[in-house]
């Protein structure tokens, strides 16, 4: 099996294509550049946890998103060390953790098989589900300008979907609208852990800003954005009926179907 590394860049990678047009009755063999999709092993303390389909970048900011948003750390801090190691048939990262939040990890449950951004595999019950434990703390109203400007600066913070087509992005915006943070990958639900392990691992204040993201607003998502604390929550597609419940009652500003010339509000208020 060929590795990530085995190209230049590990989130890219040429294949061999045939373009076809259709009209003009034409075919022509190309190189494509397609997003790279790899198993990511995740362990705490060597113990395997999760084998997660992710795009091998910023590894250590989607371990570390990954880990708060599965309730395993409640902060930074608890990560003493992570290590990634680029394997034959994968890559593993090891997490260390500190010995008390490591104990309570070894005390939970939890079965996670490798699907690209899976937000709820291995969940025996429905009241295993995520939750945010507390509502969104108070923020400064975000205006309508505002999320206006990080949707029109979204596509300049997406450079390997420029080349591939084929990825999604997460941004971190201040109260402004200007793109602060951006992090990509195949999966949605990876591309957000990512971007929750970058604010997280550069001290960024989550509520001075909000997220956009390239998807639909799902129940995973509304819960990520609630756990780390952001403003907002902006997706360029429409939510589902249990991601608007859950971000009402996290009191979670959620707005969808984001574009430069409107969007929909679905909960919170935008200022004008």
């Amino acid at each position: 099996m060929m590795q990530p590394g085995d190209h230049l860049d590990p989130a890219c990678r040429p294949v061999a294509s045939t373009r076809w047009r259709y009209e003009a009755e034409t075919q022509t063999a190309r190189d494509t550049e397609i997003a790279v999709e790899w198993p990511v092993n995740i362990r705490y303390g060597s113990v395997p946890y999760a084998v997660m389909m992710a795009t091998p970048l910023d590894l250590e900011d989607f371990v570390t998103g990954f880990s708060l948003t599965e309730g395993i750390i409640a902060e930074a801090s608890e990560i003493r060390s992570i290590r990634v190691a680029d394997e034959a048939e994968a890559i593993t990262l090891d997490v260390d953790l500190t010995p008390g939040r490591f104990r309570q990890h070894l005390g939970r449950q939890r079965r996670l098989t490798g699907r690209t951004s899976c937000g709820v595999c291995g969940v025996e019950d429905a009241s295993q589900l995520p939750r945010a434990e507390k509502s969104v703390a108070a923020h400064a109203p975000i205006a309508a300008e505002a999320v206006a400007r990080a949707v029109g600066d979204l596509r300049s913070h997406q450079p390997l979907h420029a080349r591939t087509r084929s990825v999604h992005g997460a941004v971190w915006c201040d109260h402004e609208g200007r793109i602060r943070l951006a992090r990509e990958d195949v999966g949605r639900h990876n591309a957000l852990d990512k971007l929750i392990g970058a604010v997280l691992r550069t001290g960024e204040a989550a509520a001075d800003g909000f997220v956009v993201v390239t998807s639909r607003a799902s129940y995973e998502m509304v819960e990520k954005t609630a756990i780390l604390g952001a403003a907002a929550l902006v997706s360029v597609s429409a939510p589902t009926s249990l991601a608007v419940t859950r971000a009402r009652a996290a009191g979670l500003m959620l707005v969808s179907v984001a574009r430069e010339d409107g969007c929909e509000v679905f909960s919170g208020e935008l200022a004008g």
